[in-house]
């Protein structure tokens, strides 16, 4: 996902207002329960890094299942909150979530880390901030994160209660869709 770039809400919005602006903007925001914050660009490495992770997911992942790349909304919403974040790669395998702008239902959600932000530490709103909204998605089997200055994934899966598993070389598997991820795949071109 790409950082949003300023530090402050916007304005409030609506959620049908918010999904109008987005549906007929160029530049992306993020929605917190009414606030809406700017997205800003990411950099080539964080690019390639979710470019290839999409791909291979894009390649060995049924015709059942969608790949998305940084451009579509997973919402989150409770009885008390609504959140539309852009992760960087998102995999939705069920057929009812079929909604044009956003889904509700992934079972996979991955993030680059990126530092390019002026919102507090990237990695705590990464880890804290949207992996609490994320765990609210009953679907969600695995979120994994990505970092764009060295080789390392951290992944967390519901069946071990989203505790780390830090990966830095080799192989390591995405039990939500079932495929074997190597280090030579996700950093491809990528120059550290």
């Amino acid at each position: 996902m790409n950082p949003p770039s300023q530090a402050h809400a916007l304005f409030a919005l609506s959620i049908p207002d918010y999904l109008n602006g987005e549906a007929d903007g160029s530049i992306r925001h993020e929605y917190i329960d009414g606030q809406v914050y700017a997205m800003a660009g990411g950099s080539a490495r964080h690019n390639l890094i979710a470019v290839n992770v999409g791909s291979l997911l894009d390649t060995r992942l049924p015709e059942t299942c969608e790949v998305f790349v940084a451009d579509m909304k997973v919402r989150i919403h409770r009885i008390d909150d609504s959140r539309f974040y852009y992760p960087d790669v998102m995999a939705c395998c069920r057929e009812e979530d079929k909604e044009a702008y956003y889904r509700e239902s992934p079972c996979l959600i991955i993030e680059v880390l990126s530092d390019a932000t002026e919102r507090p530490n990237r990695l705590e709103i990464h880890r804290f901030e949207k992996f609490q909204a994320y765990r609210q998605l009953e679907t969600l089997q695995e979120y994994l994160l990505l970092n764009q200055h060295y080789p390392e994934a951290t992944l967390f899966r519901r069946r071990n209660a989203w505790q780390a598993e830090i990966y830095r070389k080799g192989t390591f598997r995405l039990e939500s869709v079932d495929v074997t991820v190597s280090f030579d795949v996700l950093y491809r071109r990528v120059r550290f």
